[in-house]
């Protein structure tokens, strides 16, 4: 049997701006004054913690589905899959975590972006209940991205732990959901898992074993290196797959589309610092690579997303390209969004976590 400590109610957080929220302007964060108040929303962390890498990583994570189901002492588990356009491959997620529905898992949905493919009711045949982001909050106009169906899907699921599964995966392992939920079922004061795995890169008839996550290698990870160092030992802190407590989640702003995952690793680890953040390894994962256009785009909204969370000001200027048509480098400008969605606990309070 697992035990648990009863959770106490944490208060809604301050404004990552507001320095009243950590006791010091965070326009400089080169010199930040320490928190005094170590385990609660809206107080910043700034401090090391060596041997988190040792403590909160599972790298042979062993939990059986039953010892998991008995962990979960009354509460419940949504899982949700973000689609756009995934015909090809989300019914077989779907498939991959349907054998837990009504076990370790109480909700599976697929948030659907917007698809003009057979992703909803390839989504629907599989046994996944579909929800658009216009259903979800009627009230508000969407904007495109995955941060977008992410946020909103907080407003349509009910569980007390929420895993999000990214839909264009291939040849899903069941045991993706399982591992994520370990450590916040078993670990007192857990609010974020991460997933971390090896990540090929298919590129023609080419597969290079560990050539994938170049914006991770790229971008993500010397962004941390210079802005937040404490988070350098995160494996993959962009990666699709990942849990976290409605109590957390409900309480911190959503970053617009591919910032999402990183500004709520940011976000987490300033209010609730490293103890409150693990990662699990999922063995391997193989997803559809994008073109090196495409991650142009999304790493443009990745370092607007770092840089707003770290005081720095962001011009807020489009991604200009020069991809090469025909004989002549032609110039072509992508408008990004770095605009948050505010904390869903502010906009739905009753759907806060008891």
């Amino acid at each position: 049997m697992v035990g648990r400590r009863r959770r106490q109610s944490l208060p809604r957080p301050r404004s990552r701006r507001d320095p009243a929220g950590g006791g010091h302007d965070r326009r400089d964060p080169r010199h930040p004054a320490p928190s005094t108040h170590p385990a609660r929303f809206g107080m910043k962390f700034h401090h090391r913690e060596p041997h988190w890498a040792t403590t909160n990583t599972w790298d042979t994570p062993d939990w059986t589905v039953d010892e998991l189901v008995a962990a979960k002492a009354g509460r419940t588990v949504s899982v949700v899959l973000p689609a756009l356009n995934e015909e090809d491959t989300v019914a077989d997620v779907v498939a991959s975590i349907m054998p837990l529905l009504g076990t370790l898992v109480d909700e599976l949905v697929v948030l659907d972006s917007g698809s003009t493919d057979a992703t909803a009711e390839r989504a629907a045949a599989a046994g996944a209940e579909v929800i658009t982001r216009e259903q979800a909050v009627p009230e508000l106009d969407p904007v495109p991205g995955k941060g977008e169906v992410l946020w909103r899907s907080l407003a349509v699921t009910s569980g007390d732990l929420i895993a999000f599964v990214d839909s264009d995966l291939i040849d899903p392992d069941p045991a993706f959901v399982p591992k994520l939920l370990g450590p916040l079922l078993t670990v007192d004061d857990m609010h974020l898992v991460k997933a971390y795995y090896r990540r090929p890169l298919r590129q023609g008839g080419a597969v290079d074993a560990h050539g994938g996550g170049r914006v991770t290698e790229l971008v993500a990870r010397p962004l941390l290196a210079a802005l937040r160092p404490e988070l350098s030992q995160v494996l993959q802190p962009l990666g699709g797959e990942y849990a976290g407590s409605r109590e957390l989640l409900t309480a911190v702003p959503f970053a617009p589309g591919y910032g999402v995952e990183i500004g709520l690793l940011l976000d987490t680890y300033d209010q609730l610092g490293l103890s409150a953040i693990g990662q699990v390894n999922l063995g391997v994962r193989t997803h559809r690579n994008r073109p090196l256009a495409d991650l142009g785009v999304m790493s443009r909204q990745i370092l607007g997303t770092v840089l707003g969370r770290s005081g720095v000001q962001d011009s807020g200027a489009a991604l200009t390209q020069f991809p090469l048509i025909g004989d002549a480098f032609t110039a072509h400008s992508t408008e990004v969004s770095l605009a948050d969605r505010p904390p869903m606990n502010t906009l739905r309070p009753a759907w806060v976590a008891a």
